[in-house]
């Protein structure tokens, strides 16, 4: 009997630690994930593996201390995880949840527990990025690193090969209506292969607009056209051409800084009225497509619904979608906007900060989106300053095979 009755408690025991486990999972939830270069909340997450680090922080949703592991993994150029032992940088590659310290947040913030930050590479973790190229990290429970509550996207850089970029203005040969949409930048990048590189392996260059990482302009080798063309003099020099990228306008801002105007929890993105149409509006200043987010542990660093309201002009049909740096300037069906009456809006938990943003117009079928144009809302003007992260990709023939970036340069138009 007595037996029976300790076996009974200890299955009860049991049931409970794991219920209790699987209530702890269920509750937990990272929020504002940003990842940027070395101390600038503000700018893309590029960096030289040797010289610059890289800057992950986040909150985090949990009735207990987080127990995560992030892991890195080296990518090709279209973001897909290396399947290679010689890439996986073994040993190196993984932050253990022994090396993750915590921040406990101020009571009066009530959306989130905990907040982390971490640069890399340290001595710490001994984490290190071996391969220029594409990287992602997978924020994972310790125990299960299947379980991923978070995934982030940086470029590492080794500038070997000097490239020399330049940019103007141009118009497109096509008649657009309004005219504004025919004019464009054409980017001209120029280089001499040195001798230890086979220049049948140089594949072409890419360009990042802002920070427009999953959006960029391609100029391949693979094939030319009126708009992207490259040449090779059938010895060392290449040239690339792109001359399809429209300038767009300067961003949108939300500020929720103010704490005076910004009281409620519920707030207007636009404090003094509802948004429309910027296409004819000169472009001003803006965080070319970054944000700043209130200090972690400012008692004021809590988190709003911002609505976002747009009217724009009757000849606008598409469906209209809310971008920025908020949701990593991605164009997601979760982010359309809801029409009532030829007024659109959408409410977004946005923490404390300003914030860079746009509309844009796209299709959306079966989930998936497609046409997007940023510019009939937005604009499309000359004086538009946007930075342009130019690439130059490689095909590495080393550790297997796999995509390398040789050569780095950062423009800005005007």
């Amino acid at each position: 009997m007595y037996k029976n009755k300790l076996i009974l408690n200890l299955f009860l025991t049991s049931l409970f630690f794991i219920l209790n486990l699987f209530s702890i999972e269920a509750q937990t939830e990272i929020k504002s994930l940003k990842v940027y270069a070395g101390s600038s909340q503000d700018s893309i997450p590029i960096i030289d593996g040797q010289k610059n680090s890289l800057t992950i922080e986040f909150d985090v949703k949990s009735v207990g201390e987080p127990m995560f592991n992030i892991i890195f993994k080296f990518c090709d150029r279209d973001w897909n995880p290396y399947n290679n032992l010689f890439l996986s940088n073994t040993g190196y590659n993984t932050v253990f949840q022994h090396q993750m310290f915590y921040e406990v947040l101020p009571p009066q913030i009530k959306e989130v527990d905990f907040h982390y930050k971490g640069s890399f590479p340290n001595d710490r973790s001994s984490v290190d990025f071996p391969f220029s190229g594409k990287w992602k990290f997978y924020v994972t429970e310790s125990n299960d690193t299947s379980k991923v509550y978070a995934v982030g996207k940086f470029i590492v850089v080794n500038n070997l090969i000097e490239v020399s970029a330049k940019i103007k203005n141009e118009t497109l040969e096509k008649i657009y209506f309004p005219t504004d949409l025919g004019r464009i930048f054409q980017l001209d990048l120029e280089l001499n292969l040195p001798e230890n590189y086979f220049p049948s392996n140089v594949q072409g260059i890419e360009i990042i607009e802002n920070q427009k990482i999953e959006y960029p302009y391609y100029v391949d080798r693979k094939g030319n056209s009126d708009l992207r063309a490259y040449y090779w003099n059938g010895s060392n020099k290449f040239s690339f051409m792109s001359k399809e990228i429209r300038p767009g306008n300067s961003y949108r801002q939300v500020d929720l800084r103010n704490t005076t105007i910004n009281m409620a929890k519920q707030v207007y993105a636009q404090f003094d009225g509802v948004e429309t149409s910027r296409f004819f509006v000169s472009p001003g200043k803006d965080l070319h497509g970054g944000s700043l987010v209130a200090k972690y542990s400012d008692q004021f660093a809590t988190y709003l619904d911002v609505t976002f309201r747009l009217r724009p002009p009757a000849e606008i049909n598409s469906k209209i979608f809310l971008v920025g740096s908020f949701n990593n300037w991605q164009v997601l069906p979760e982010y359309e906007m809801q029409n009532s009456g030829g007024l659109f809006t959408t409410t977004v938990q946005i923490k404390r900060g300003i914030y860079d943003y746009q509309y844009v117009t796209a299709d959306l079928n079966d989930g998936k989106i497609s046409n997007i144009d940023w510019y009939i809302l937005e604009g499309n003007n000359w004086n538009t300053k946007n930075y342009y992260s130019i690439f130059l990709w490689y095909s590495e023939p080393d550790k297997g095979g796999y995509d390398r970036i040789i050569g780095y340069q950062q423009i800005m138009s005007n």
